[in-house]
């Protein structure tokens, strides 16, 4: 068994071949709205650049930024870890799916493998992900993967003409294990 690979996904890096996807999927600015934020336009050339140095660039510690495909091979988003935090156990992550492949499963999979692993092989104690309050498939997305509520920071995000407040979720390793 591969620990990177689940039921529906595995993670792997990101490729410089995945440029073409990533950049189809920048498209989607509600998409990204709801992920991140909206960015400039970027050209052809600037995903292809932005595509290559992630697959040269690697895990900075334990923050890594990781391509989601099918058990099949097909690209369908990506998830990263950041502000990890090795002496206290704590880190962060995001992911994206690509809008066609939303309510299949896969974001589910993919964060169960990431979690499995920060928390079984690198002896993580807690998850925390940031959620837009305006984001209510990501709310109910980690309620339903044990995520407790801890928190609200009030008018954190700026987009679509207002202020947005920021929900913290966090889970911990015990949550994890007695879930799964």
């Amino acid at each position: 068994m591969n620990i990177w690979e689940g039921d529906k996904v595995r993670l792997r890096p990101i490729a410089a071949d995945d440029w073409k996807l990533f950049h189809e999927n920048d498209q989607d600015s509600e998409g990204a709205r709801l992920s991140d934020a909206i960015f400039f336009p970027r050209s052809e050339d600037g995903t292809k650049s932005w595509a290559e140095e992630q697959a040269s660039k690697g895990a900075d510690r334990d923050n890594i930024m990781l391509a989601i495909e099918t058990l099949d091979g097909e690209l369908v988003g990506c998830m990263n870890s950041h502000g990890c935090d090795p002496r206290n156990g704590t880190f962060k992550y995001g992911v994206a799916v690509f809008r066609q492949y939303w309510r299949h499963g896969y974001a589910s999979d993919a964060v169960r493998i990431l979690l499995r692993y920060f928390f079984h092989e690198l002896r993580y104690e807690k998850a925390n992900a940031h959620v837009y309050a305006f984001n209510e498939g990501s709310i109910k997305f980690h309620e339903r993967l044990g995520f407790k509520l801890e928190g609200k920071l009030r008018h954190m995000i700026y987009t679509n003409g207002q202020h947005y407040d920021e929900y913290v979720f966090g889970l911990l390793k015990s949550e994890f294990d007695a879930f799964k």
